[in-house]
């Protein structure tokens, strides 16, 4: 769920498959990582060559937190359980932005798919850290197909596309109509980060509205979304609302997101609330 992610650290700061065994996990994470540690795993390397998934893996599993593996199971159910390690997402940055570095990384980021859910965020935060567009469109490509969560999904923020957002809206485009799941939960996502402040136009409510699925995870996303264009664009959002053209429980949960938040006035609130409709 999109708004559980701060709750978790996920939002502020698994794949099966993939043959080969995993290394031995020990039973307490290091607690350490991300103040010394976690910025020597490059040079521990040095002069073994390109780092290698297994490196990498046996590397997650010295960081791993046992109790935050069990709270994700229960707040990320479409991911087994098993494939979860358990690192945090402070230290994912951390070892993320140091193999970002590292220019045999692709070996790790072509190695699709991953057995552990872990190596997914890991995978998320590394493209997020690259800064050419066109090198990280195409990585993106290759990964969102394999992405299975809603918390990946949500961790992918790609710096490039921040810089060059209108080169963005053709892939846009072409994702919001993908049949998978977490493909148009990213591009709703990409909209709502980088099409609803200056550079917004009602065609790109009207892309979010037209949305047709019957996924939870999608429905979560069309809700986000116009919770926070209300904020946001207040006068263009409303109609969209007063007119019913959303599903009726994306509907209500977009008032609903936007009754609890602090960036609509009260005055606004109250008339949201007499725009929920009756579920059939």
């Amino acid at each position: 769920m999109a708004e559980l992610a701060d709750a978790l650290d996920l939002k502020s700061n698994v794949l099966s498959g993939r043959a080969g065994s995993s290394p031995a996990a020990p039973t307490m994470r290091n607690p350490d990582f991300g103040k010394s540690q976690g910025c020597c795993f490059m040079k521990l390397l040095k002069g073994n060559g390109a780092v290698n998934r297994d490196e990498i893996v046996a590397e997650l599993f010295r960081m791993r937190d046992p109790e935050y593996a069990r709270m994700q199971t229960k707040i990320i159910p479409t991911v087994p359980a098993d494939s979860i390690i358990g690192v945090r997402t402070p230290a994912l940055r951390v070892f993320a932005k140091e193999l970002s570095g590292d220019g045999e990384i692709g070996n790790f980021l072509s190695g699709l798919p991953h057995q552990y859910f872990d190596e997914d965020q890991l995978h998320a935060f590394v493209i997020s850290q690259e800064k050419n567009f066109d090198r990280c469109a195409a990585q993106v490509e290759a990964f969102l197909p394999f992405i299975n969560n809603w918390a990946t999904c949500d961790q992918l923020s790609p710096k490039a596309f921040k810089r060059e957002p209108e080169r963005l809206l053709p892939s846009i485009d072409r994702w919001i109509r993908s049949d998978r799941i977490y493909t148009v939960r990213f591009a709703i996502g990409m909209l709502m980060q980088h099409f609803l402040d200056d550079r917004f136009e009602v065609r790109y409510a009207d892309m979010v509205a037209k949305v047709r699925s019957e996924e939870y995870y999608v429905h979560m996303m069309i809700a986000w979304y116009f919770a926070t264009a209300l904020a946001k664009q207040y006068e263009q959002i409303l109609p969209y609302l007063e007119e019913k053209r959303l599903d009726a429980w994306v509907h209500n949960k977009a008032i609903q997101k936007s009754v609890e938040s602090y960036r609509i006035p009260e005055e606004r609130k109250e008339y949201l609330r007499t725009l929920r409709v009756s579920r059939k």
